[in-house]
């Protein structure tokens, strides 16, 4: 059995004493009564010591801390209120006044990637949609949290979970998914459609999501491709140990996942580290803080359970079994041609370095029997896959053609008149391996080069052509 997480463990203690001294240090050379509190010298000694506590330190899981937001002009309160719980999820809702919630706006659902942050890491996404929406979101379990006893979690019970929010938390839903729930939101809303179920969404939006890897794929892409899902079960899959609820559960350890964040961009992290350590020494405690509260995010990290990581490096990113018409949900195939009623929007970024320019827009290739009027597409120029989700581009330029989205897409709306798919000009595919016969290829499905020009150049909508299945 390897031994790395119980090592890990045993690190974290073995350096608690210092971490306590180093704390103690600190306090005394910030005291306002100690002179060296003034001096190079002291504020050297002080940085010194918070940088050393806070990179061998265990971070937290951190919280929303919503108080207030503004509806229509007026600051309305907010609260935390947990509607839906499972073993390894519970869904939160942020209950605005009573003034809010007797506007009837939007129910909008956000499910949070579980790929080793927390929730809170879509906070930015969470504020955008709260003047305008209802807004709930998934709240991931920590693996090592949840006892053996609680049974497992791969990735049909992912697909499972949103099937049950969509009707437990309905009707009328919209969901919103950022990143890796891509792939088992749109089987969620595939499955229901199947089913002909009453809880279909009204409409999905998907940011960034790796539906066909094979398209523009990333240096994440290539690497899971190359090693295969064998290679990961090998290296990555620990045990949990003795001390946690979770004790026996087999786990890829958030640390893996953030060692590989950090290891991604190692100089960036170096420099902001550095970066810090002179804002402190020169008593610069705005710029401080920002560094504080970005990486007691960043270095929150959650574990994952060993079969629901493993399920979904060999089906999304080694064998890409939905784009080719091959993914399986509890024996039934997920059948994308089964979407005919759930609007969908695709939002991508155009310098996004983790799901590539195209992978989220396969998603409208591959439902030819949705209606054009019911799919948008968006490329954000100039934001990386931080920025789909969080940011001021987020802010100012795609959250509100995602309220427009849900608008236009409401139970009462009105139909709309013409199908609006904006397709700049980065979006154009690379050649991928042949899909089978029941979904449209790439070749047939893509939007031309020449109308993709003409529409970015003149910022007018494109339509996508009619595909023969």
């Amino acid at each position: 059995m390897d031994l790395a997480y119980y090592w890990y463990d045993a690190a974290h203690l073995m350096m608690a004493p210092a971490r306590a001294a180093s704390e103690s240090a600190r306090f005394f050379l910030d005291f306002p009564g100690n002179p060296l509190t003034y001096t190079p010298y002291g504020r050297t000694m002080s940085a010194a010591f918070e940088l050393f506590e806070r990179t061998t330190r265990r971070y937290a899981k951190p919280g929303f801390g919503f108080t207030s937001t503004t509806v229509e002009g007026e600051s309305v309160p907010v609260t935390e209120e947990v509607v839906w719980s499972h073993p390894f999820c519970q869904v939160i809702a942020f209950r605005r006044g009573p003034k809010a919630a007797a506007l009837g706006q939007p129910k909008l659902l956000i499910v949070a990637p579980m790929s080793g942050h927390y929730a809170t890491l879509l906070r930015g996404t969470v504020e955008a949609f709260l003047p305008t929406h209802e807004v709930m979101i998934t709240d991931w379990a920590d693996a090592k949290t949840v006892p053996v006893q609680s049974g497992t979690f791969d990735l049909d019970s992912y697909i499972d979970y949103v099937m049950e929010m969509c009707r437990d938390l309905g009707p009328d839903l919209h969901v919103l998914a950022v990143c890796q729930p891509a792939v088992p939101v749109i089987a969620a809303v595939a499955r229901l459609e199947a089913q002909n179920d009453p809880a279909i969404p009204l409409s999905a939006i998907l940011m960034g999501g790796p539906i066909d890897t094979r398209r523009s794929p990333t240096a994440v892409n290539q690497l899971a491709e190359e090693r295969g899902a064998a290679w990961f079960a090998e290296n990555c899959i620990q045990t949990v140990p003795f001390g946690h609820p979770g004790a026996g559960r087999q786990v890829y350890p958030g640390f893996f996942q953030l060692s590989g964040f950090m290891a991604m961009n190692l100089d960036r992290h170096m420099t902001a580290h550095r970066e810090m350590f002179d804002h402190l020494v020169r008593g610069d405690g705005d710029q401080a803080e920002k560094h504080r509260d970005f990486y007691d995010e960043y270095m929150a990290v959650m574990d994952l359970t060993a079969e629901f990581y493993l399920q979904t490096v060999e089906t999304v990113f080694v064998t890409h079994d939905l784009p080719r018409g091959e993914m399986m949900h509890r024996g039934e195939r997920v059948d994308l041609l089964a979407i005919r009623r759930c609007a969908l929007m695709a939002v991508e970024g155009e310098k996004d370095d983790i799901s590539g320019v195209g992978q989220t827009l396969a998603t409208l290739e591959l439902t030819p029997n949705l209606s054009p009027d019911k799919k948008l597409y968006h490329l954000q120029t100039e934001v990386g896959h931080y920025g789909v989700f969080n940011g001021s581009r987020f802010r100012k330029q795609i959250a509100p053609k995602i309220v427009a989205f849900t608008q236009a897409h409401a139970r009462d709306a009105k139909p709309a008149v013409s199908a609006s798919l904006v397709v700049p000009a980065s979006s154009v595919m690379p050649d991928v391996p042949a899909i089978p016969a029941s979904f449209p290829s790439p070749a047939e499905s893509a939007v031309s080069g020449a109308a993709i020009d003409a529409g970015r150049a003149a910022n007018a909508p494109v339509r996508i052509r009619k595909v023969k299945v």
